[in-house]
């Protein structure tokens, strides 16, 4: 039989059209497979990033007498000769050096450094924040916060948080607006430098303020000075809607962790850490999921209240708190106090009594 070579020829190239479809489906079909799964290794996969500090050993020191005190003082002063040592051991035990007092138990660094990353209890790495541009993640266990970017650690920062009776709530927040100086809206003798407000109903916010290296504040984040400054020129804010309100959730993403342990009577938890490796935080998996701060109404301003979206949360905060254990069911908390208020009241009330004094005639008054 012959063949015809035309006939033979389109077969042969058409088996071989089907031949290179196939192992081109085939490739693109591998690749897709070594794509996802070089997708779910980015995802997993949590980059072995080795630590950049050395080692710090703390020494734990009792101040026992006058002498010792003021040697302290000298050698880790407010100066600019100690400025750097005065930055370490501040950091490092939360407080400002004159609230240091004989008979205090301080950690004494054996290592100083101007960058206060050494000293962080917070990890040099955060992998659940590498997709945001920035976040702050603040602890009220260990009174220090710390700012990230893309995941890296770029700021630790000693924090002074709110007392126990008007703590900061743990949960999720974000920066809203900030002002250079600002006078407090419930008390004008309250004088707030480099103020970053985080709850635009509670007025929480970082500030500069003294730092007496415990939870003391009225559930804002007090800060020294050179990290107040700092995060006032890094964080970003958020934008109101076209009704004059913030709309939440927009600027750099605030995470409060946990809660301070108030039945200590002294210091806090960061006095027992021995070494610059031990202690470190355990972070959220993903900070954008953690919960969005629970504030019961108490800690709302009364004249504002009207204006908060989902109010019934706020109502029923405290008792979920409590419920969940996060707020000690003995605890009362104390209600925000318009103290300018007050203050202008008490003054008129003055003013009418001197007026009405005024207007008796004497012999009356003294009869």
């Amino acid at each position: 039989m012959k063949f015809n070579n035309h006939f033979f020829l389109t077969v042969l190239v058409l088996c071989l059209g089907v031949c290179v479809n196939a192992c081109g489906e085939n490739r693109d079909a591998t690749s897709d497979i070594r794509l996802q799964k070089n997708a779910v290794e980015e995802v997993d996969t949590v980059p072995n990033i080795p630590n950049p500090f050395p080692l710090v050993h703390y020494e734990k020191r009792k101040i026992k007498n006058s002498a010792e005190l003021a040697k302290i003082r000298t050698l880790y002063g407010k100066t600019k000769e100690t400025w750097t040592g005065y930055r370490a051991i501040t950091t490092i035990n939360r407080k400002d050096i004159h609230y240091f007092r004989v008979g205090d138990t301080i950690l004494i660094p054996d290592t100083i450094d101007k960058d206060t990353r050494i000293y962080s209890c917070f990890p040099h790495y955060y992998h659940g924040a590498r997709k945001l541009e920035k976040a702050i993640l603040v602890s009220n266990k260990l009174q220090s916060y710390a700012c990230y970017e893309k995941g890296h650690l770029v700021r630790f920062a000693a924090a002074n948080t709110g007392d126990k009776r008007k703590p900061t709530f743990p949960g999720r927040y974000a920066l809203n607006w900030k002002q250079r100086v600002r006078k407090s809206s419930l008390n004008e003798e309250w004088v707030l430098p480099y103020t970053w407000n985080f709850h635009a109903w509670a007025g929480s916010a970082f500030h500069q303020f003294d730092m007496p290296g415990r939870p003391v504040s009225h559930s804002c984040v007090r800060q020294f000075m050179e990290d107040a400054e700092w995060l006032y020129k890094w964080g970003k804010g958020g934008k109101q809607d076209s009704m004059n309100r913030w709309v939440m959730f927009v600027g750099t993403p605030v995470i409060i962790l946990d809660m301070f342990d108030y039945k200590r009577k002294h210091g806090g938890p960061w006095r027992e850490i021995r070494t610059n490796r031990e202690g470190i935080l355990s972070l959220p998996e993903n900070p954008m999921e953690v919960e969005e701060a629970l504030i019961p109404i108490s800690q709302i301003p009364a004249a504002v209240r009207g204006s908060l979206i989902n109010k019934k949360r706020y109502i029923t905060a405290e008792d979920t708190l409590k419920a969940r254990g996060v707020l000690d069911s003995a605890i009362t908390l104390r209600e925000s106090i318009d103290y300018n208020k007050l203050r202008r009241m008490k003054e008129k009330k003055k003013l009418q009594e001197q007026a009405q004094k005024n207007s008796v005639p004497e012999n009356i008054l003294t009869q």
